[in-house]
């Protein structure tokens, strides 16, 4: 696991061609105890240089700079200087798309930038930067193999030896009808991971819920879509679920699974219909919801993330006969979630992120 190189604070380096944020991003992080703003940068090439120069255990990084952009600079940056990277994106469909390149090509997570001068924004932004430099503290780092991030699709780098096996699972023995699947810190790359092995033919509806702002998740449909064999799309209120059909909750609002008269629909719901779940889209609501939906015949996944959301939707799942698979920690970029899981004692599998695809593809 990693640790900081001063053992007590992270020491991290802010890149950023715009002076009002450097001081912002300087003036939010200086403030807590725990951190340490080592440096700054105004492009992508003085960003690399201090990274080489002052080896700090996080960057922040902006992804539009001259010079050098910030995808530029993070594939520098992991080639010669493996870090950790924190995205700094804008809240823009191109945004979306750029920091999904960011982290295949290696960096830990991003930090939604909502560029206006209301106080709820700042707000919701100071939040969200303490929030993920936090998390990026604590969590694992795998570098990419440069091949696989040149190539776009994006794995944690892994032993020699290959993934290893578990025994024949009883839990394939037991009937499904539908998967439904949660993730957060990590869970872009993860994910991608995941359903990139699942066969094309695969008999049963797929819903998955991923902590992401509104303006992400449509993107990262699409992505997951143009790489993967099984179609993926980002869900809409009252859309059937279908065979061998990915639907992503929508960010920025609540989803569940309910019963309707042609079998199972999304349903979708602002957050403040649900202010008890603090985690949007939340995987527990989800979970719980397809449940209910399905009188426990599915799967239930929790990949990587902070916190626990999805131990409850596991939890009532297993109460309902159903089966779960959760990432173990070893390849978990935050073992948060699914050690929930494994703790709580609702995991019948706890398994590397290589195997948790085929493991799916199983259920046929």
């Amino acid at each position: 696991m990693f640790s900081t190189a001063s053992g007590t604070k992270t020491r991290v380096l802010i890149v950023d061609d715009s002076s009002f944020m450097r001081m912002a991003i300087r003036g939010i992080l200086t403030k807590e105890p725990s951190i340490e703003v080592i440096g700054t940068a105004s492009d992508g090439v003085e960003g690399v240089e201090k990274a080489i120069a002052l080896k700090p255990d996080l960057i922040t990084m902006d992804i539009e700079m001259p010079r050098m952009d910030g995808i530029s600079a993070l594939k520098q940056i992991m080639a010669k200087c493996p870090t950790k990277v924190l995205m700094v994106s804008t809240l823009t469909n191109e945004g979306a798309k750029a920091t999904f390149e960011a982290l295949d090509a290696g960096a830990i997570d991003y930090i939604p930038k909502n560029v206006t001068d209301s106080n709820e924004a700042q707000n919701i932004f100071k939040d969200e930067l303490l929030k993920k430099v936090r998390e990026a503290s604590r969590s694992r780092f795998m570098r990419v193999a440069p091949s696989v991030a040149a190539s776009g699709f994006s794995r944690p780098s892994a032993p020699a030896a290959p993934v290893p096996r578990t025994a024949a699972s009883k839990i394939h023995s037991k009937k499904i009808n539908y998967v439904g699947i949660g993730a957060s810190t990590g869970g872009p790359v993860a994910l991608q991971e995941v359903i990139s092995r699942i066969p094309v033919n695969f008999p049963y509806g797929i819903v998955v819920a991923i902590h992401m702002p509104k303006a992400f998740t449509g993107p990262f449909a699409d992505r997951l879509n143009a790489k993967c064999s099984i179609a993926v799309r980002e869900a809409k209120d009252g859309e059937q679920l279908k065979p061998g059909t990915i639907l992503i909750a929508p960010g920025g609002m609540h989803t569940q699974v309910v019963r309707g008269a042609g079998g199972l629909m999304v349903k979708t719901a602002p957050t403040s219909s649900y202010p008890q779940y603090v985690y949007i889209p939340s995987v527990d609501l989800l979970i719980s919801s397809m449940a209910e939906a399905t009188a426990g015949s599915m799967l239930g996944v929790v990949l990587t993330g902070m916190g626990n959301d999805g131990f409850k939707g596991m939890q009532l799942l297993k109460q309902k006969g159903g089966v779960t698979i959760v990432q173990d920690e070893a390849t978990s970029t935050i073992y948060g979630m699914p050690k929930a899981c494994v703790d709580g004692g609702v995991a019948d599998e706890v398994l590397p992120l290589g195997q948790i695809g085929f493991e799916i593809g199983k259920f046929t």
